[in-house]
């Protein structure tokens, strides 16, 4: 397939070219829109349908967790300044990755390689569980008191860095198309302020939606203090990989109102509400082994878990 070079960027010939270089020159306002967008609209919904009561001050919250928001995203703008999309241009030039190998359709090549990178993401965040070290980074995340849409970007430098590298391995070996990757980063990032929303749908419609997208109350169970809760759930975006592989749960025991949000042993705002007791959290000497990664159970715990 031809390549033209264009304002110092290559593109595929053909029809698909000048829309992919329309969404190549236009990407960051692009994610800007979606973001803003998407975050003005969960957080209407919050403010007139809360699912859960709040506990801690959301000024206090929504400063700290979005500081680190902030920050990440000038971290990551200077360690990767092509990012994601950089990669999927060079691995489009270069004629890199499976999709690219193949010559398969571009109508073809989209919607798998969102999928694909989904999966991804999806076994990565299985990883961050199951591996004790990447835990510590993770536990930024789960550490939250509440639960709402700023708890979705909420993860600390560090981890943010390796989910960068995974994701630019994943481009190189799959070689999607450059809209595929602009795609699938709206649709993660929108996802996860969706469905970190304190935000009440009826049940039926919770129901049928969750086939298609994980939505709040899904992904909810997983903030869960429990352990057996905290490691099922793991989808952002598409929920079919946890029934697919068995760590699908549908509701929390005590209930979505009745559950209690975080990690046992850190209910300290001073510590997981501020941006300087995050950032130093996975420096801390404690750190819990979570049920995805022990290997002995005591009676009382078993019984707990075959409720």
């Amino acid at each position: 397939m031809l390549k033209i070079r264009r304002n110092g960027l290559y593109f595929l010939g053909g029809e698909n070219m000048e829309f992919e270089q329309f969404v190549i020159s236009n990407e960051p306002a692009i994610r800007i829109g979606f973001f803003v967008g998407v975050f003005a609209i969960v957080a209407a919904w919050e403010w007139l349908s809360p699912q859960r009561r709040l506990t801690v001050s959301k000024a206090m919250r929504w400063s700290s967790n979005l500081g680190l928001v902030l920050l990440n995203t000038v971290l990551l703008r200077l360690m990767f300044p092509a990012a994601a999309v950089g990669m999927a241009v060079f691995s489009a030039a270069n004629g890199w990755g499976l999709l690219n190998h193949f010559s398969v359709p571009f109508w073809v090549a989209v919607p798998v390689a969102v999928a694909a990178m989904d999966f991804v993401i999806w076994l990565q965040h299985v990883m961050v569980h199951a591996v004790p070290v990447l835990w510590r980074l993770h536990r930024v995340h789960h550490a939250d008191l509440d639960y709402d849409l700023t708890t979705g970007a909420r993860f600390h430098p560090i981890e943010m860095g390796l989910s960068m590298l995974i994701k630019i391995a994943t481009i190189a070996l799959l070689g999607p198309p450059v809209l595929a990757v602009v795609i699938f980063e709206v649709l993660l990032n929108s996802a996860a302020m969706f469905n970190h929303g304190n935000i009440r749908l009826p049940a039926g419609l919770d129901r049928v939606l969750r086939w298609v997208i994980v939505t709040p109350d899904m992904h909810r169970v997983h903030h869960s203090v429990e352990e057996d809760e905290t490691n099922s759930n793991f989808g952002f975006n598409l929920p079919w990989w946890d029934r697919l592989f068995g760590t699908y749960r549908a509701q929390p025991r005590a209930g979505q109102v009745g559950m209690t949000i975080g990690l046992h042993g850190h209910t300290d705002p001073r510590e997981v509400a501020r941006l300087d007791g995050m950032l130093l959290m996975p420096f801390r000497s404690d750190m819990e082994v979570y049920a995805i990664n022990r290997r002995t159970w005591s009676a009382k715990e078993t019984k707990k878990i075959d409720v």
